[in-house]
C-alpha cells in the first residue's frame, strides 16, 4: 500500500514542490542550510572535545555521510563505545525511533557489537530550555517583541499518538518549560504543529489554521519559534520564515518574525555536550 502512495501519490507531485521551496533557502555557495549547519555545529562540538579522548562526527538519516558510513569509520579506528544522540529533542517514532533503526541494521552485520548507548530524548534537558528562551530573549532585545510567541513543533498523524508515540506529550512539555523559563501568560503563546501532510487528521492545532484565524481574533503580530528543529532546515526557512509569513499577513497581520533555531552556535554546543554528559 505505501509503494502505490509513494509512487502514485507523492513522488510525481512532491519532489517539484519541494524543489521550488528549496531554492529559496539553497546557498550557493554551501547548499543546503540543514546539510552545512550540522556540519558547522559537528566543528564546533569536535573543537570543544579536543582535550578527550573522543571521536566527534555527525551522520544524516537520509543523505550522505550515512549512518551506516560513519559506523564503519568508527570501526576501522577501533572506536569501543559509541553514543548516537538524534538531533530531534522530542522522541518519534517516525523520526528518532527510525535513526535506532538504522544503527542496528549495520550492526546486526558485525561480528562484534561495540558498547553503545542511545540518547531518545531531551524535550526537557535543563541546559536545552535554557538556551531556546535566551535565544527567544535575544531577539526580542535586538528586534523587538511582537503580540503573541507561536511555538511551532513538525506535524505528525494523531493516530501514531493513540498508538503509544509519546511526541505529542513531549512538545507540550517543552512548550511548557519555555512558556515558564520567559514567564509568559497563557495570553501570550501559543502550541501549534506544521508540516501537515495528506488528508488523515494530524496533531492539532495547525499553524496555518492558526495563524488564518489570529488577525480575526486582534493579534496582529506574531513572533515564531520551532523548538524541534536543532537547526534550520527546509520546513523553518521556507515553510514558516517564508510561506507562513505571507499567510499571516494576507488574512489582516501586520508583523510576523521567526527566531532562528539554535544552530551553529556556541549555545547549542553546550546544549549537546550536557545532553552528552548525562546520557
Amino acid at each position: 500500500m505505501w509503494w502505490l502512495i509513494l509512487h502514485g501519490v507523492i513522488l510525481p507531485f512532491r519532489p517539484a514542490k519541494s524543489a521550488h521551496a528549496y531554492q529559496a533557502i539553497w546557498n550557493a555557495e554551501r547548499g543546503s542550510p540543514l546539510s552545512f549547519l550540522t556540519h558547522d555545529v559537528t566543528e564546533l562540538l569536535r573543537t570543544e572535545q579536543q582535550a578527550s579522548n573522543v571521536v566527534v562526527s555527525y551522520a544524516m538519516r537520509y543523505g550522505e555521510p550515512s549512518i551506516a558510513t560513519q559506523l564503519r569509520h568508527f570501526k576501522a579506528l577501533n572506536v569501543k563505545q559509541i553514543i548516537v544522540l538524534p538531533l530531534y529533542p522530542q522522541y518519534s517514532s517516525t523520526t528518532t525511533a527510525s535513526i535506532y533503526d538504522d544503527l542496528v541494521k549495520e550492526l546486526n552485520r558485525w561480528r562484534h557489537i561495540p558498547t553503545f548507548k542511545f540518547i531518545s530524548d531531551y524535550h526537557d534537558n535543563p541546559a536545552y530550555i535554557a538556551a531556546v528562551a535566551e535565544q527567544i530573549q535575544q531577539h526580542w532585545q535586538a528586534h523587538g517583541r511582537n503580540q503573541v510567541l507561536l511555538m511551532s513543533f513538525h506535524g505528525l498523524p494523531k493516530q501514531l499518538v493513540t498508538w503509544g508515540d509519546p511526541y505529542y506529550h513531549q512538545c507540550q512539555r517543552t512548550a511548557q518549560l519555555i512558556a515558564d523559563a520567559l514567564q509568559l501568560t497563557p495570553s501570550e503563546w501559543q502550541l501549534v504543529f506544521q508540516s501537515r501532510f495528506g488528508k488523515a487528521e494530524w496533531l492539532k492545532p495547525y499553524c496555518v489554521e492558526t495563524l488564518q484565524a489570529l488577525p480575526g481574533q486582534g493579534i496582529i503580530s506574531v513572533d515564531m519559534v520551532c523548538p524541534g528543529f536543532a537547526v534550520d532546515c527546509l520546513e523553518t526557512l521556507e515553510e514558516i520564515a517564508i510561506t507562513n509569513r505571507e499567510l499571516f499577513l494576507s488574512a489582516g497581520g501586520q508583523a510576523y518574525c521567526y527566531i532562528p533555531a539554535l544552530n551553529a552556535s556556541l549555545a547549542h554546543v553546550n546544549v549537546l555536550k550536557n545532553v552528552l554528559e548525562l546520557s
